[in-house]
């Protein structure tokens, strides 16, 4: 019996239409809830280029220095995201905060063979070396720029510091809490007497040579409940000139 060749209809040989995930990070769950970080420019962008955007994956209130793999959000897109589809957000920043995060994503979308594109980089980040070495130069830039909001808020807690100011977490030893000044946990400390006086004590003792386990259990001894790395800030913070 003669076996009949089934041809493919037209429709079949049809390329399958390709998958896009759009991803955005938002500062708080009031922005995702009010479809803020839906962004209809990655819905636009979508329907001009025959895509079928899945879902849009977002990231309320997490930290722009957390890596993709590491965000609720962006853990589920990428193990979401499968080849031949392709990754859409509106902004580099929203997306990545660190270069090596930026590369290391973008060589694994390669590998796997899923495109990337960013709107405000026009749109294709993966697919040719110029749009790789555009996207290398912003996020060494934006990574450059975290460092310098790092910096500034160093400052701003070494300011605290020489004002007498509180800067968050639990009482430091030697102080107790005044009054607060309006300005959110930046508190007033009054220096307390006998805790004043059991860290003139450690630098004493220190200075006579005895170590940091032995000066924590002298303290102990006293009725003060300290760690030895309590010991050795303390120690620190003096020899840099601070109180």
């Amino acid at each position: 019996m003669a076996t009949r060749q089934v041809r493919p209809s037209p429709e079949s040989l049809q390329p399958a239409t390709p998958r896009a995930y759009g991803y955005c990070r938002v500062s708080t769950d009031q922005q995702r809830d009010s479809g803020i970080s839906l962004d209809e420019q990655q819905r636009a962008r979508c329907i001009e280029n025959g895509w079928h955007l899945e879902r849009v994956y977002v990231d309320a209130g997490v930290s722009g220095s957390t890596p993709l793999s590491r965000r609720p959000e962006g853990a589920k897109l990428l193990r979401a995201v499968q080849p031949s589809a392709v990754v859409i957000a509106a902004k580099m920043d929203r997306m990545f905060r660190s270069a090596l995060d930026a590369l290391q994503t973008i060589a694994d979308f390669k590998r796997r063979k899923i495109g990337l594109w960013l709107l405000d980089l026009g749109n294709d980040c993966s697919g040719n070396g110029i749009s790789e070495l555009i996207m290398t130069v912003l996020a060494a830039v934006a990574q450059f720029e975290r460092g310098l909001i790092s910096e500034r808020i160093k400052d701003a807690k070494r300011n605290l510091r020489r004002q007498g100011r509180h800067q968050g977490g639990v009482r430091p030893f030697g102080w107790r809490f005044g009054t607060a000044n309006g300005t959110r946990r930046a508190r007033e400390l009054i220096p307390d007497p006998e805790e004043q006086a059991a860290l003139a004590d450690i630098i004493a003792m220190r200075a006579q040579g005895r170590s940091l386990m032995a000066i924590r259990d002298a303290m102990r001894a006293r009725g003060f409940q300290i760690s030895h790395q309590l010991v050795a800030n303390t120690i620190a913070r003096r020899a840099g000139g601070a109180p």
